[in-house]
């Protein structure tokens, strides 16, 4: 069917121009697979427009209900190349769209100035907007055990987002949203965060880079659960965040100077090593 081939093409151009990370470990994935990845990642990546976009507030707030009425179904508008192929990705693989409800959650949280108390608040915020993924990931995946598979890929999805945070640090304090809890803040002497001493900016980097780590180590336990293609995909992806801890824990000053990344080749290397790994 052309009309569905071409809306999936359309969301493969999408999640190619910008999934900067994710993208190395989708196309590891066969066709169909990665297909539905795509029409995943597109759909979220439009939630995720709006909630970094230039609307005010309000407007904001009624592109995303507008959006989930699509999602639904409600609005009765001509479904567009991305709503084709998610529907029939969502037919498929039986993805779990109440997902995308907790995604859409968390981007309104992004809509005001963001602060969280306590590293529980962290941890729903990044359940809602990635953890969220890692499910919508799974049951494109499959898993032989699929109720211990969704906790472990849920963790992933928490683990990227405190690394996205980590990296994210200054750009979104400077727009006034500090997801890093306010305890911690107060534990390690920078309440008012980014004003702070070198040292106690560093320390505390470093205790949210470890913390992420541990994040990571739990999710993992998912691979084995997943056949050798899904298995190298997740590898990927989460090889590329990991890598990028590991360069905000040597040098945690950095994240406070500039947004730290990892070069194309780099990426290209890790997804490489995951299709050996998984197949080891």
């Amino acid at each position: 069917m052309e009309d569905l081939a071409s809306a999936y093409r359309h969301c493969e151009r999408v999640t190619r121009r910008r999934a900067a990370n994710f993208f190395y470990g989708i196309r590891l994935l066969p066709p169909e697979k990665r297909r539905a990845m795509c029409a995943a990642y597109a759909f979220a990546r439009e939630i995720d427009d709006i909630g970094d976009g230039d609307l005010a507030p309000e407007q904001k707030l009624a592109a995303l209900d507008e959006l989930q009425g699509r999602l639904y179904g409600a609005n009765g508008t001509e479904p567009t190349p991305m709503m084709v192929a998610l529907g029939d990705a969502t037919r498929r693989f039986d993805l779990p769209v109440d997902a995308f409800d907790d995604l859409i959650a968390g981007v309104r949280t992004d809509i005001y100035p963001a602060r969280f108390e306590t590293f529980d608040e962290t941890v729903l915020y990044c359940r809602r907007v990635a953890g969220s993924i890692g499910r919508l990931c799974l049951a494109i995946f499959g898993s032989a055990d699929r109720e211990r598979a969704v906790a472990l890929a849920d963790d992933l999805g928490v683990a990227m987002q405190l690394t996205n945070i980590l990296r994210d640090v200054r750009e979104d304090a400077t727009n006034g949203r500090v997801y890093l809890p306010r305890e911690d803040l107060i534990r390690f002497e920078v309440p008012e965060f980014p004003e702070g001493s070198p040292e106690a900016l560093s320390a505390l980097i470093e205790f949210q880079a470890a913390r992420a780590r541990e994040w990571f180590d739990r999710g993992l336990e998912l691979v084995p659960l997943l056949d050798t293609r899904s298995a190298s995909c997740v590898l990927a992806m989460t090889g590329i965040y990991r890598r990028l801890l590991d360069r905000i824990s040597e040098s945690p000053q950095l994240v406070m100077e500039r947004r730290v990344s990892l070069p194309g080749w780099e990426k290209a290397w890790v997804a490489a090593r995951s299709l050996m790994e998984a197949a080891a």
